[in-house]
């Protein structure tokens, strides 16, 4: 790690959900000025509170909050926005005198920060159309073993029912002639202008974080609350403009209350569903931290994780 002395220091705070980050952060906040940058596509949509588990309203107001509520749900967000954003967000806080922390569990923003932008092609509108209706056809999960067979290492990483980077890959494939996973290993690193300090709350015992996600998915969709997430899903659909096939609506629980909600599958489906969903996205998410060598874990099940990361940031402001 480079000397901190000449240059700022910002926190990020990563994990699977459910790991306890937005705690982490609020407690560091609590006892450093600080500013909170938020790592999660999800978070980004405006009218998506409760399936997306953001701050409370007491939280979003007791620190500073960047890159919530930005956008609407029938919009788009990129990973080229969130860094162009995201630096210009850590210079100001700097030079307001808090310390930036960048917490969330989207690891393609993550990387997308520390590495820099990669130089792929652009999107092709008839290739999609050509790719989606080869998905009508023979279903995402036959497209992914396609992308399997053309770029395996990207395929791992993905899950098979994941169709907007499915198809994201596979239109790289094409268009380039060669694997996305190879272009992007000859990206070239990017140096930051700040000291990055990767702080992973990773759990010691996967079973008990997928305790903690069953627990945090029915709380969701806790029937006894004036709000849930069918409630939630039943709003966004009444606008009329959006669908199932948005990046919006494809987050983890929404597109199995939509599901449930077209009848497509009953209520003790959607509940299952949604959860072994979102244990799949903490499974990918844990693989694409594994794949971080410099971050500093923490055992998100320990005695206080939350005290071992302030050690961890007071160490290194000295």
């Amino acid at each position: 790690m480079s000397d901190i002395a000449s240059k700022p220091l910002a926190v990020a705070i990563m994990g699977p959900t459910a790991s306890g980050k937005t705690a982490s952060a609020l407690a560091i906040a609590a006892r450093i000025p600080s500013e909170i940058i938020s790592v999660d596509s999800a978070l980004v949509y405006r009218g998506m509170d409760i399936g997306t588990a953001k701050p409370t309203r007491a939280e979003l107001a007791a620190v500073p909050h960047h890159l919530i509520d930005i956008i609407d749900p029938l919009d788009s967000y990129s990973v080229a926005q969130f860094r162009k954003a995201t630096l210009q967000l850590v210079d100001d806080i700097v030079a307001r005198g808090k310390l930036p922390l960048l917490v969330g569990g989207t690891m393609l923003y993550f990387k997308g920060l520390a590495d820099g932008l990669d130089d792929l092609p652009g999107a092709d509108p008839a290739l999609r159309a050509q790719l989606e209706d080869d998905a009508a056809r023979i279903g995402w999960p036959a497209m992914h073993a396609r992308l399997a067979a053309l770029d395996p290492e990207t395929a791992a990483r993905l899950a098979p029912a994941d169709a907007q980077r499915i198809q994201r890959a596979l239109e790289i494939c094409t268009l380039a002639g060669k694997p996305m996973s190879e272009l992007l290993a000859l990206r070239d690193k990017t140096e930051l202008p700040f000291e990055l300090l990767p702080l992973a709350l990773e759990p010691s015992d996967r079973a008990v974080l997928h305790q903690r996600i069953e627990r945090r998915f029915d709380i969701m969709l806790d029937e006894a609350a004036d709000d849930n997430l069918i409630t939630e899903t039943q709003r966004l659909r009444r606008r009329g403009d959006l669908h199932p096939g948005l990046p919006s609506m494809r987050c983890v629980g929404y597109r199995q209350a939509w599901e449930y909600l077209d009848g497509a599958i009953d209520y003790k489906t959607m509940r299952e569903t949604g959860i072994i969903a979102t244990r799949q996205l903490a499974k990918r998410q844990l693989t694409w931290l594994r794949s971080m060598p410099d971050r500093v874990v923490v055992d998100c099940l320990g005695s206080d994780p939350t005290a071992e990361i302030l050690a961890h940031v007071a160490n290194q402001l000295g």
